[in-house]
This record gives structure tokens, C-alpha cells and sequence, in this order.
């Protein structure tokens, strides 16, 4: 099976190139609208039988992707989450608040969803492309993740999570994400759920 990565990019200069060496590379160029707004631009232009996005900052180990795809080609699972907080892979240690952030969010998607996803903001997700290519996503910055989780989770796709190694940034080294993010994955999760 054919994997196209997406990945967004935005102050990633330093690890980026050996992201890039891996594959093949179609560059779409856009002024910094977002992670989502990113992703968005980069799925016309995915092909083949399965989508990764891959951040390029390598807080995501590539050496994970063979088994995050294994249940797709196997044809068990219409998208694969990398989940962070389910254990059994290295972890750095990182912030208490960003993990009890994580945490809670995970569990209100459980609530609206009825799911038991562990982590449901992670940036690791493989998809099936036409699944992908399915999702009339609309936001354009990291509320991208709770929409894809939510939208994934209200059409009943078969979805399945696995441990993966998590090499997480902080703010120093380029982090982005802050707690008015959790507020807006919020919005989200409860958008979808009520109205679609």
C-alpha cells in the first residue's frame, strides 16, 4: 500500500529536512494560516491508500508509522490513532497541565461519543485516504485535531489506537500550543456533537 505524509510545517527548520529525506515530496506553499489550514491544503494532493500526518518537528517518532498503519493494511481500521498516554513506549516528561488538559478532553469525547479514546489530541493519525479525503474539515488552526476525533467518532468509523514514543517540545524549543487551545478543542468537540 501506498502512504502519503502530510506534514504541516511552520517553525520547524531544524528537523524538517529529515522528515523530508524520507519520501518523495510535493511542497504546498501558503501564508501561516494554521495547522489545520495546512492539512487541509495538503489533502488534495495526497494519493495512494493511506494518509499520515506527521508533524515536522519530530515530537512524532517516524519509526512508528509501520505498525500506526498495520491495522489499515490488514483492513481492520478506517484511521489509527498514536496515542501518547496509554504507556508502554518512551515518553518525555512534559507538562502537567498540558497532560490533565489532554486527559479531560479525551474524556468528553468519550462522554459525546460514547469511545474510549486515550488521546484524542494526539498529532499522530493515519487514515485511510478516502476517509480522509471524506472529512469536510473546516478549521484552521489546532482545533483541527478535536474536529478530525469528533467527526471521525460521530460516523462510527472503526478506529483503533496504539502506544507510540512521544519526544515532546517545550515552549523554548518551539511549542506552540497553549491553554486557549484546550478551551477551543471544547468548542469544537461540543460543535460537531450538537449540530454536525
Amino acid at each position: 500500500m501506498r502512504v502519503t505524509f502530510l506534514v504541516p510545517a511552520y517553525n520547524e527548520a531544524a528537523t524538517i529536512i529529515e522528515i523530508l529525506d524520507r519520501d518523495d515530496v510535493v511542497l504546498v506553499r501558503q501564508e501561516n494560516r494554521g495547522k489545520g489550514a495546512a492539512v487541509r491544503a495538503a489533502i488534495p494532493h495526497a494519493d495512494g491508500d493511506i494518509a499520515v500526518i506527521q508533524d515536522a518537528d519530530l515530537e512524532y517518532d517516524p519509526s512508528d508509522v509501520p505498525a500506526l498503519i498495520e491495522p489499515i493494511e490488514r483492513g481492520s481500521a478506517d484511521v489509527v490513532y498514536g496515542s501518547r498516554l496509554s504507556g508502554g513506549k518512551p515518553q518525555r516528561a512534559y507538562f502537567f497541565w498540558h497532560l490533565v488538559g489532554n486527559k479531560f478532553l479525551s474524556l468528553l469525547t468519550n462522554i459525546l461519543f460514547n469511545t474510549t479514546l486515550s488521546d484524542m489530541e494526539t498529532g499522530y493519525k493515519a487514515f485511510r485516504i478516502e476517509v480522509l479525503r471524506s472529512l469536510d474539515l473546516r478549521q484552521d488552526d489546532f482545533g483541527i485535531e478535536p474536529e478530525i476525533t469528533a467527526k471521525i467518532c460521530k460516523r462510527k468509523l472503526r478506529v483503533y489506537e496504539l502506544p507510540i514514543a512521544y519526544y515532546g517540545r517545550t515552549y523554548a524549543e518551539g511549542k506552540k500550543i497553549t491553554w486557549r487551545d484546550g478551551f477551543k478543542a471544547i468548542r469544537v468537540l461540543l460543535s460537531v456533537r450538537l449540530f454536525g
